[in-house]
């Protein structure tokens, strides 16, 4: 489903990414490891249409680099970025509103579905966004990207700063993606949850792909996993 072929990143005169290559499949989560700074939450704003770039980004086999952010998104690409985003003086309800599908478009998931997916939503469906906790706006912001029914969900650093039992029901929802057919691009530093959910897993290092393999080939390679990934 997505291609990306020598993709070179730029802030400015910053050259971020060195030419990265990676796809994701139909119903794969691919997680992206790396320290901070290797470039994974650039290769996720470089797909989006976020930041200068170079090379080729294929989306279902036509070429997206150069499209404008709201275009791409329009073509089935979700994104759940690292700083939530969240409106915090809109409701819950209202905030999933906003990431619907056009009215005369009915999607694969509907408010009924995100509710039972975090019923804590359900219970703050009249509030606020910005008095929620912490992990109940990344709840949010995961099921506001759904009702825009993506076909693949880009998401970046979803556990982190939560506590170990919202860390779980996020985990449980990745599961619930997969289920439902989706692809996801997994943006992730906690190894573990990374390679229980992930079909395959690639490692980041100095704006490039160091490594592409399943979860028990990275488990066996200690050399990756100490250069690229260890502290």
């Amino acid at each position: 489903m997505l291609q990306i072929e020598n993709l070179q990143a730029f802030y400015g005169k910053s050259h971020v990414l060195h030419g990265v290559n990676l796809r994701v499949g139909a119903g794969e989560i691919v997680a992206l490891l790396g320290r901070n700074g290797s470039g994974r939450s650039t290769t996720a704003k470089a797909i989006m249409g976020l930041v200068e770039c170079q090379g080729s980004v294929h989306w279902k086999g036509a070429q997206i680099l150069g499209r404008k952010p709201f275009e791409i998104a329009k073509l089935g690409l979700g994104y759940v970025p690292e700083n939530r985003d969240i409106f915090p003086t809109l409701t819950v309800h209202q905030n999933l509103m906003l990431g619907q599908k056009r009215s005369d478009q009915k999607g694969r998931w509907s408010f009924e579905d995100m509710y039972r997916l975090f019923p804590r939503l359900k219970e703050r469906q009249h509030n606020e966004a910005g008095v929620l906790s912490g992990g109940e706006q990344q709840m949010l912001t995961l099921c506001r990207t759904l009702m825009g029914d993506p076909d693949l969900i880009i998401i970046d650093e979803p556990t982190e700063g939560l506590a170990p039992k919202i860390v779980a029901l996020v985990a449980d929802y990745l599961k619930t993606l997969r289920d439902r057919g989706l692809s996801v691009l997994l943006i992730e530093q906690k190894l573990t949850i990374a390679m229980d959910i992930s079909d395959r897993c690639l490692v980041m290092g100095h704006g490039s792909v160091v490594f592409d393999g399943t979860p028990e080939a990275l488990r066996a390679d200690s050399t990756t996993r100490r250069e690229w990934l260890e502290v």
